[in-house]
């Protein structure tokens, strides 16, 4: 595993990583938020998921070639299929 990968990993704690596109497939999430007592907040979709995303939301990574976007689970405008 590369620092750049180890990086980007670290980055997903409360993310999700989708290939890029406005319509696209969840390919990795986060651990997910916190609430106010501590206690993890899943998500509510999981990998394999085709979702609609923001047209800007999100931050663009390239991982081995591939380009991808970061977006918070707040950038999902919904589930498609």
């Amino acid at each position: 595993m590369s620092k750049k990968t180890s990086k980007s990993k670290a980055a997903l704690s409360s993310q999700i990583l989708l290939k890029k596109s406005q319509e696209a497939e969840v390919v990795a999430l986060g651990t997910g938020k916190k609430d106010e007592d501590g206690k993890n907040i899943g998500f509510q979709v999981k990998k394999g998921d085709k979702v609609l995303i923001s047209k800007y939301g999100g931050t663009e990574v390239k991982l081995d070639d591939v380009e991808y976007q970061l977006v918070r689970e707040d950038d999902i405008l919904g589930i498609i299929g």
